[in-house]
């Protein structure tokens, strides 16, 4: 199995500080993870650690605040309105890095697979919170944010979960 350290990681994130780095650019960003907590099965609503790279980048020329389902873009673009009217969506905006996990048996495969699980960073309303775990397992940011990320990295970027923090 490949080994790889923290260094070679392009995206860098901390669940325990809720923050996301891009050490290459001297970056940070808060973030919000999986309200039910840390870990890698699937169902579990809970944001998986470990080594990912970013499988796909979706919505490279969509505006600001436009919405997602299903990673496709719905034409909609989030507002007050848009969200009474659909109280209980997961909203996911702006973006999508859609992550798939590189270790087999713990965030690849059967039961724990980060991309059949679909885990992305993705934007969320500036309503949200940042910060504190939120989410539904994916690692929701801010959707200017987001842009910028989305911009600086490229698909295959190599992306290191930890729920404690980065060792260098």
């Amino acid at each position: 199995m490949q080994q790889w350290t923290i260094e070679q990681a392009d995206i860098q994130i901390n669940l325990a500080a809720q923050k996301l780095y891009l050490p290459r650019f001297a970056k940070s960003y808060s973030i919000s993870s999986g309200k039910n907590g840390i870990g890698e099965i699937e169902n579990s609503g809970k944001t998986p650690r470990g080594w990912h790279k970013v499988a796909q980048k979706i919505g490279a020329d969509t505006p600001l605040n436009s919405v997602f389902i299903a990673r496709q873009a719905t034409g909609e673009i989030y507002s007050e309105s848009l969200a009474a009217e659909f109280p209980n969506r997961d909203w996911i905006l702006t973006r999508i890095l859609w992550l798939s996990g590189l270790e087999d048996g713990f965030n690849c495969g059967e039961g724990c697979d980060t991309y059949r699980r679909y885990i992305y960073i993705h934007g969320t309303p500036d309503t949200e919170p940042m910060g504190i775990p939120m989410s539904h397992g994916c690692i929701r940011m801010r959707n200017t944010d987001l842009i910028e990320l989305f911009d600086l990295v490229n698909e295959q970027a190599l992306v290191y979960i930890s729920e404690h923090a980065l060792e260098k």
